[in-house]
């Protein structure tokens, strides 16, 4: 068993200390609260017994936290990391289970707001209405395991862009390239356009008219329907315009993917987590993975 102080170096965790601290502190709480409602189901009733009695914990909350970092971070199976903390393998498991569920339901830290964060997509645009933002929108695809044969849905996941089977994600930042939300994760054959149909972009596109969100030609489609808010890049003059034309298309074009560069370099920032790279696991657990992941980038964002 190796040194648990040694575990919560930032080379193994991807966060410093300082973050990890603030994490513990803040999820420590509730944490709590969801082991104490499970108690209460099992027993079907309050504990009779006085607070502290019966077993200690063989991997405490700080230790669970620390095995989930170094999980997302590094994508250790759940064996090793039971060996490194003199454990058994389902009391990994579990802790994992536990953990990323709590990081999943943080949301995303907003720029210069302390203890505010943004969970559903109307928070990030009531915020950048608010402030005065211009926002960032793009997907990117996470390689998963293909589907059992015979399975329905099967080819769902076959992405026409990747050639693989994939999952998207629909990411949103700021000019900074700081991550403000990320949806849950839809199958790779999925268009770029219905990910953020489905996540809700018209209703906030109707009801925060000011919002403008800069998008690559894969959103051409909202482009059309929500003009002046959905930008998309200039269209291409048709062939005979004038040479000054294209010119003057080229210099706008490179203006708007200088611009709308910033949201690469956050899903860049969500691909330095090694789970996020290939996932292996269960589909099912991805969309908690990835939203994890997000907020703890968003933290270490927003704190630069």
């Amino acid at each position: 068993m190796i040194d648990r102080s040694v575990l919560a170096h930032p080379l193994f965790t991807g966060v410093s200390r300082a973050h990890l601290a603030l994490l513990a502190e803040e999820l420590a709480g509730p944490w709590t609260a969801a082991a104490e409602g499970r108690r209460f189901e099992a027993r079907g009733g309050a504990r009779k017994r006085a607070a502290g009695a019966g077993a200690r914990y063989q991997l405490v909350f700080v230790d669970r936290l620390v095995a989930t970092l170094i999980h997302l971070r590094h994508d250790l199976p759940h064996a090793v990391l039971a060996v490194l903390f003199g454990v058994d393998r389902s009391t990994v498991t579990r802790g994992l289970g536990e953990v990323r569920g709590l990081l999943a339901r943080r949301g995303c830290a907003v720029p210069d707001r302390p203890g505010l964060r943004l969970r559903t997509l109307e928070d990030v645009f009531a915020y950048a209405q608010t402030e005065n933002i211009e926002l960032r929108l793009d997907a990117t695809e996470v390689q998963v395991r293909r589907p059992v044969a015979g399975r329905g849905g099967r080819r769902a996941f076959v992405s026409g862009k990747k050639k693989q089977n994939t999952m998207k994600a629909t990411v949103v930042a700021d000019g900074r390239g700081r991550t403000l939300w990320t949806d849950t994760l839809r199958p790779g054959r999925m268009h770029d356009v219905t990910a953020a149909r489905a996540g809700g972009i018209a209703s906030c596109f109707e009801h925060f008219a000011r919002v403008e969100v800069l998008l690559d030609d894969g959103y051409l489609g909202l482009g059309r329907d929500h003009p002046g808010q959905a930008v998309t890049p200039p269209r291409r003059p048709r062939p005979g315009a004038l040479p000054g034309r294209f010119e003057q298309w080229e210099r706008d074009r490179h203006g708007h993917a200088a611009d709308r560069i910033t949201v690469e370099h956050a899903l860049a920032h969500h691909k330095r987590w090694k789970q996020l790279i290939r996932w292996t696991h269960r589909r099912d657990r991805l969309p908690d993975t990835y939203r994890a992941i997000a907020s703890l980038v968003s933290d270490r964002s927003s704190m630069t």
